[in-house]
């Protein structure tokens, strides 16, 4: 088993090498790198939203791109009555995953660590300004939710919805520069 273990391991960072290797000669490389910058979003999360997403300059605000992933809450209204339930799931799937699991890092008080500093040196001050709000925005948000006694669950596709908001946020970022 520990030798299944080391294997894996290996193929991961073989794969993550050879991703490293075409994002470098990719058009999309200043949005990867940029999107690196927010917390929980590395490499592949980066890389699959860029894919999966394409241009993000078609949303014309963040609201539209995080209905396109499914992450806005679905309604049922007759009349005066509205009532909104779980999350349409309507979007891409494979996004929304990685979203929800990135939004788990923001249950962690906000500091920056050696690798996003490395990340944050590269990327403009704006950009660097974003990243910065919202970690500090979803972590608060994170334990307010929590404290209310909403399940880990929900805060972390709530955290994942307002994540797409920041990631839209730098990527329109990226393309005015």
């Amino acid at each position: 088993m520990v030798e299944a273990v080391r294997i894996a391991k290996e193929r991961v960072e073989r794969l993550e090498c050879t991703i490293e290797e075409f994002v470098s000669a990719w058009s999309l490389e200043p949005l990867v790198r940029a999107l690196q910058t927010l917390r929980g979003v590395d490499l592949i999360v980066a890389v699959t939203f860029a894919t999966e997403v394409g241009d993000v300059s078609r949303f014309e605000t963040s609201r539209q791109l995080m209905g396109y992933l499914g992450l806005v809450p679905g309604e049922r209204s007759t009349g005066e009555t509205v009532r909104r339930g779980s999350i349409t799931k309507a979007g891409n799937g494979r996004v929304r995953h990685m979203l929800v699991e990135s939004a788990w890092t923001y249950r962690h008080p906000p500091k920056i660590g050696k690798t996003k500093l490395y990340r944050l040196e590269q990327a403009s001050p704006a950009v660097r300004e974003i990243a910065w709000k919202a970690q500090t925005r979803l972590t608060a948000r994170y334990r307010k939710l929590a404290s209310r006694g909403k399940r880990t669950t929900v805060v972390c596709t709530a955290i994942a919805r307002e994540l797409v908001g920041f990631m839209w946020a730098v990527a329109r970022q990226i393309v005015v520069e």
